[in-house]
Parts: C-alpha cells; sequence; structure tokens
C-alpha cells in the first residue's frame, strides 16, 4: 500500500494529525532542529560567503536513522514544519538529509492542526522558499557573529559564563535606560481642585473638575496657591457656558498577535511570556476533545497579524448572531491593521472552531490552557461584535476668572463590552452629568478639599511592557521576546522584583562595556534597520551576503579595537554568609541558568557548590529542622525540610508556626483563588484538614517534586 511520510516538528503534533490522514499516511517529528551549527566552533567561514558549516546535532542519531529508512520506503515525502522561516529553514535541513529536492512540491504549509486545514495543505504542496530560509541563515549568522565573538571578549574582560546577543543586549540596555530615568526623575507638585455643583436644591449632584484660570490651563503648584483659588471659588457665581452631548464609540481590539497575547496574558493572568508560549503551543499543537480526540484549538501562535481568514470571520458572526443578537453583529465584518513592520504570513490567534466555547472546553483543558484559551476565545469573537455605545456629556461651567469641566459617560449599548472581563468594565463605569442647557446658572454644593500630587517617574519595565517596547521599535520578532527576557533573567543581567524587571549591577557593568565599544550592536535604530533588511532577504528585495558583510566589516573592526582598549574589570560578587565546609572560605552568590546558587570562590581548587536555601522561619513539622522554600523544575515554589532525603517532608502549602487546635500538628496557608488566605491541619485524618483528593494539592502532593 503507498505510503507517504509527513514530517511536522513536535510529537504531539505528528500523533493529532495522524488521526486525521489514516493509514496511507506516517507522520513523524524531527522534533525541532536535526541540522545546526557546531557548539563548539565558530562554524561560519567568513572568507567564503559566511558559509554556514552545519552539522547534524548530537543526540539525533538515532532520529535521523529512522526518518531516512522511513523515507527509502515512502512514495511522497511532505514536509510540514511549522509555518514561519524557522520552519522553512528546518524543513530545507530535513530536505538535505533525506535526499529530497527542494524545488520539488514537497513543502505543505498549515495555520491550524484540524481536519480540513491538513487536509487542504496536502492538497496544495510547494518547493521550499529559499529566500525564507536564507533570511533564516542570515539572522543565525548574525547571532552566531555577535555571540561566539562578543561573548568570549565579555569572559576575557569580566568574568566567564557571560553572553552577549544581538537581541537581548538591546533589551538590557533598554532596561538599564529606563532605570537611568527613573533614577533621574525628579519630582514636582501639583494641585487639583474638583467642586460639586447642582442647578437647585434637591437636583441630581455633579462634580467637576477647576481646568483652566482666565482662558489658560490652570498650574496649581503650592497649597498657597490651592487656597487662593478655593477662596476664589467659595466666592463665585456659576453657570453653563458650554454644554453638548453626544454618542462615543469604544471600538473592539483586534484579536491577538504573540506579542500583544503575551502582554495581555501577563497583565490579566499573571504568565510569564515564557508560560503563555508554552500553553498556546499545547493549544495548537493539539488537545483531546471527548470523541473528536486531539485536535488543535487555536491558530498558529507566532504571528504578527491581526487579519482573520473571511470564513472564520463568517462563522464568528454567525456565531455572534445566534447568540446574542443581530444588533451585536455589525453589518460588515471589522478588519484591522497590522502594524507597519508586521510579516503578515499568518493569521492572527482565533479559536479554530468558535463553537469550541470555554464554557465546553472547560471538562478537557487543564486551569493555564483554560485561562489562556478563554483570553483568545473572547478576544478573537469581540474582535466581530459591534462596537459598544456611550452618552457622553460635557459641561464647561463658568465661576468668576475660573472654568471647570463636568464629564459624564453612561453605557448606551453593550455591543463587544458583553463579552469583557469585569477589568473592562470598571473602566467604562457610569458616571452620569445632567444635560444643562448654556447659560443655566447652577450653585455650589461643596468645595471639596484641594488634593497634593506629584508627578511620577516613568514605570520600570515588566514583561508586559518589555514586549510592547521592542515591538514599538522593531526589535526582534514575536518568537524571539519570550527567550530574550528569559536568556537575560537567567544570565543575571536583569531581575524580577514582583512584576518588576530592574537592571542588577552586572547588567550595568555590560551595558557600559557595550555602549563604549559597540554602540551600532545595541542601537535601536541599527537593530530596527536590521530586523528590515532580514524581512527584504525573506521577501527576496536583498542578498543575504551583502546584507551580512554589511554587518561584519564594521563589527570585526570594533572588536579588534575593543579587545586592544578595554582593561579587565572585576565583576560584582555576593559574599554569603554560609562557610565552606571543605575548605573554610565565605561561600559567594552566583547566577547559573536555572537560577542563583552558592560556589566557593576558590574554584577550581575548590569546586564546591550548594543551592541557596531560603528558609521560612518555621520548624518541620515531621523532624523539627528548617523549612525551605524550593522550585521544581517548572519553577513552581513548593517548601520542605532542609534536611531532605533523610526527612521527606513537603507541601504546596506554605507551613506556619500556628499549632492546629483539634490535634496540634501544624497548619498550612493557602492562598485562595480571590487572594484570601486559608488556614488548615497538616494532618489528612483531622477535621480541620483539606479534604482533598491526593495529587491536586495537600501535602501528599508534593513528595514526587
Amino acid at each position: 500500500m503507498t505510503k507517504n511520510l509527513v514530517i511536522v516538528e513536535s510529537p504531539t503534533k505528528s500523533k493529532t494529525i495522524e488521526k486525521f490522514l489514516g493509514r496511507n499516511y506516517t507522520v513523524r517529528a524531527s522534533m525541532g532542529h536535526l541540522r545546526d551549527l557546531p557548539k563548539s566552533l565558530f562554524g561560519v567561514d567568513i572568507e567564503h560567503d559566511f558559509e554556514p558549516k552545519y552539522i547534524n546535532i548530537r543526540g539525533k542519531g538515532e532520529l535521523i536513522k529512522e526518518l531516512k529508512t522511513l523515507a527509502k520506503k515512502a512514495d511522497k515525502i511532505y514536509l510540514a514544519t511549522d509555518p514561519d522561516r524557522e520552519g522553512e529553514a528546518i524543513g530545507w535541513h530535513l530536505a538535505h538529509i533525506l535526499g529530497v529536492d527542494p524545488e520539488a512540491n514537497c513543502r505543505i504549509e498549515f495555520h491550524e492542526i484540524t481536519s480540513g486545514a491538513i487536509k487542504d495543505a496536502l492538497k496544495n504542496p510547494r518547493p521550499i522558499d529559499l529566500d525564507k530560509v536564507d533570511a533564516q541563515q542570515a539572522r543565525r549568522i548574525i547571532d552566531r557573529i555577535v555571540g561566539y565573538q562578543l561573548s568570549p571578549l565579555l569572559w576575557r574582560k569580566i568574568r566567564k559564563g557571560l553572553s552577549a546577543g544581538r537581541v537581548q543586549s538591546v533589551a538590557v540596555k533598554i532596561i538599564a535606560d529606563r532605570e537611568k530615568e527613573i533614577a533621574d526623575f525628579i519630582p514636582k507638585e501639583y494641585w487639583t481642585l474638583n467642586a460639586k455643583l447642582r442647578e437647585k436644591a434637591k437636583a441630581p449632584i455633579f462634580e467637576a473638575e477647576v481646568i483652566k484660570h482666565l482662558g489658560k490651563k490652570l498650574e496649581i503648584h503650592t497649597a498657597e496657591e490651592a487656597a487662593i483659588v478655593e477662596k476664589a471659588l467659595a466666592k463665585a457665581a456659576y453657570i453653563i457656558e458650554e454644554a453638548t452631548k453626544k454618542e462615543r464609540k469604544r471600538n473592539p481590539l483586534p484579536p491577538f498577535t504573540t506579542s500583544s497575547l503575551q502582554q495581555e496574558a501577563v497583565k490579566r493572568l499573571n504568565f510569564t511570556t515564557k508560560k503563555t508560549m508554552m500553553v498556546a503551543q499545547q493549544l495548537y499543537e493539539g488537545v483531546a476533545v471527548g470523541k473528536e480526540g486531539s485536535v488543535g484549538l487555536i491558530t498558529y501562535m507566532r504571528t504578527d497579524s491581526v487579519r482573520i481568514a473571511d470564513v472564520a470571520a463568517a462563522d464568528i458572526r454567525s456565531y455572534i448572531e445566534s447568540e446574542f443578537g443581530k444588533e451585536f453583529r455589525p453589518s460588515h465584518a471589522n478588519s484591522y491593521s497590522s502594524k507597519k513592520n508586521a510579516q503578515d504570513a499568518h493569521e492572527a490567534i482565533r479559536p479554530t472552531s468558535v463553537h469550541r466555547t470555554p464554557l465546553e472546553m472547560a471538562k478537557h483543558l487543564n486551569k493555564d490552557q483554560l485561562k489562556l484559551y478563554s483570553l483568545i476565545w473572547n478576544r478573537a469573537v469581540a474582535s466581530q461584535m459591534a462596537s459598544a455605545v456611550f452618552d457622553v456629556t460635557t459641561l464647561l461651567i463658568g465661576a468668576g476668572d475660573y472654568q471647570l469641566r463636568a464629564t459624564g459617560s453612561v453605557l448606551k449599548f453593550e455591543g463587544f463590552l458583553k463579552l469583557s472581563d469585569k477589568k473592562d468594565l470598571l473602566e467604562d463605569k457610569d458616571k452620569t452629568v445632567p444635560y444643562l442647557e448654556a447659560k443655566t446658572p447652577v450653585e455650589l454644593y461643596k468645595l471639596l478639599p484641594a488634593e497634593q500630587h506629584f508627578t511620577e517617574p516613568p514605570a520600570h519595565f515588566t514583561e508586559a511592557t518589555l514586549v510592547k517596547e521592542l515591538e514599538d521599535k522593531g526589535i526582534g520578532r514575536p518568537s524571539t521576546y519570550s527567550p530574550t527576557i528569559q536568556t537575560i533573567l537567567d544570565r543575571g543581567y536583569i531581575a524580577k522584583e514582583g512584576k518588576k524587571l530592574m537592571i542588577t549591577e552586572l547588567g550595568l557593568m555590560i551595558v557600559d562595556m557595550l555602549t563604549n565599544y559597540f554602540k551600532d550592536i545595541i542601537d535601536i535604530p541599527f537593530s530596527a534597520e536590521l530586523e528590515t533588511e532580514l524581512d527584504e532577504i525573506a521577501e527576496h528585495k536583498a542578498d543575504k551576503t551583502k546584507i551580512l558583510e554589511k554587518f561584519y566589516v564594521p563589527f570585526s573592526k570594533l572588536m579588534e579595537k575593543a579587545d586592544k582598549e578595554i582593561e579587565a574589570v572585576e565583576a560584582p560578587v555576593e559574599v554569603s554568609d554560609v562557610k565552606c565546609e571543605k575548605c573554610g572560605r565565605m561561600m559567594v552568590i552566583k547566577q547559573g541558568r536555572f537560577g542563583k546558587f552558592l560556589a566557593c570562590p576558590g574554584f577550581p581548587e575548590c569546586r564546591n557548590t550548594k543551592p541557596i536555601l531560603h528558609k521560612i522561619g518555621v520548624k518541620c513539622p515531621e523532624c523539627g529542622g528548617e523549612v525551605i522554600e524550593r522550585k521544581t523544575k517548572t519553577r513552581r515554589i513548593f517548601y520542605g525540610c532542609a534536611n531532605y532525603p533523610e526527612c521527606k517532608f513537603t507541601s504546596w502549602d506554605r507551613p506556619t508556626e500556628e499549632k492546629c487546635p483539634k490535634c496540634g500538628k501544624v497548619m498550612l496557608e493557602r492562598i485562595e483563588k480571590n487572594g484570601n488566605k486559608k488556614l488548615y491541619c497538616s494532618n489528612e485524618t483531622c477535621e480541620n484538614g483539606l479534604h482533598i483528593k491526593k495529587g491536586k494539592a495537600g501535602r501528599k502532593s508534593a513528595k514526587s517534586k
């Protein structure tokens, strides 16, 4: 029987697709890249047009052998890697390994993992897009040049283990520049005044803000100036000078791009960008949905487009009409413009079927998947709904030499806000102001006390606002934002305080060095221009070799100058209060791939290392040792005894010093969804215990970690 071999990137995706295609198709996963530049060598031949020297990735030998065997037996090979430049390059590497002609119709592309999308893709195979491959190679080579030449300079001048990258170094500089703005900021004092007014006794009371004096914007800088205004307003006669009443529309936002999804998930769900992309990948690759089996729930999650396919928009519009009524569906499909530098290669992120509502999917998804799917579904459906309509009343009120303004807004038609969460509705909370004709006298009901304010410095970056900044400046691409942030956190160039991203002393040291000697490399306009040039390679508008030469020639000269002129400096080292039990030196805090750890400063003579123990000040209920905060491999916090493995006490919830009044065991503290703290007994048999299934929560469930 004829066999067709389809190669995708991930095993989850391969299982989902194999179910759609039946016996005539074998679907296998490449597990990402099979070939890459060597780790131990530079791997780029500068002298011969920057020719990359690819090798098979270590550990992929058995997989390559299996794919070659399957390829020999197959009558047709389809390369179904992800629909982006990286996926195009992986497909090109696969073609090389399996002996497939890249100019043959071997490449298939789909943007959602549904039966229809997969079968349509198989009907329309195409050659590999070598321009996209060139663009990916150019990015990879530039990043290799920067990483393999600039990073060793940091090792020689600061300390081993540091790294520099074309995008990550710009991101660190952006955070450092913001920190300087905050440090240099000088707050300015200002005051505001509001008054409560009404037309006459028992008439509705409304609030107005004092905005002008003698026709110019009012600025009050001191309490004394505020007192002068208050005195004048207390004596003034009030009259309506101008009154307007009009409708205001609030339009729905476009469906998500990668960037906007990351931003919203950080703000609304408290996800990191890394977690957002991980969960989105799961929703895209396939989730078991009852009798349907495994099916992709969202379209491809790496996109900078806000466009939705006509068929999908029509389906969503039909759903809106049937579920909410005709008035909630606009006469024409809403369309949105992508950002100026968007590639617009793929659709926006949307559900593959609007009929798989979050309510329906709740029984099939885990908690995080459901949260993200709900966010995506609501945003996509809302994007095709009618605008919300408000009645807005504005009054300008004269009071002697001063003018006040009162604005009221009342929701007239919900429109897309029908699908919005409470935060959106609070932004548009009704505030009524009566409509009064011009020249109507009004009386002062109450002059509110003047309020003192100070101008605020720029806000610290969060993951959400950094992603927005990188996107707005044209730095990197949607797929690079999450790994970039994770890398600079792992390297210790920035640190997280709550949601805030803060520059570290090490980060400042590196930014200063790079700014002095490699200003262009971490210059925002330069980086944005380079992204545009990479786009032009993909569009067959620019030559890969010329772009690489344009970058490399000045960079190599800067490298030579920096290596000669930069003197080695001592990287900041934080000394701990822990003594090395092997040699007696005080251990220092170092930053590793998975966070901070303690290391002996006597390296390489003494190679002692140990984890940093975060004591919570509570004794272990089982052995009396210290309870410490630990993290799983997925960075989830749990609590365990410092005497592990002798004592195996662990708990997802924080132990407290309180004892159970019933049995005397330690009470645990759980943070509930509403933010409230709940205490319960660690003794599972006690009536004060938390009686739920093991594996979901409670003390026992953390032991496997």
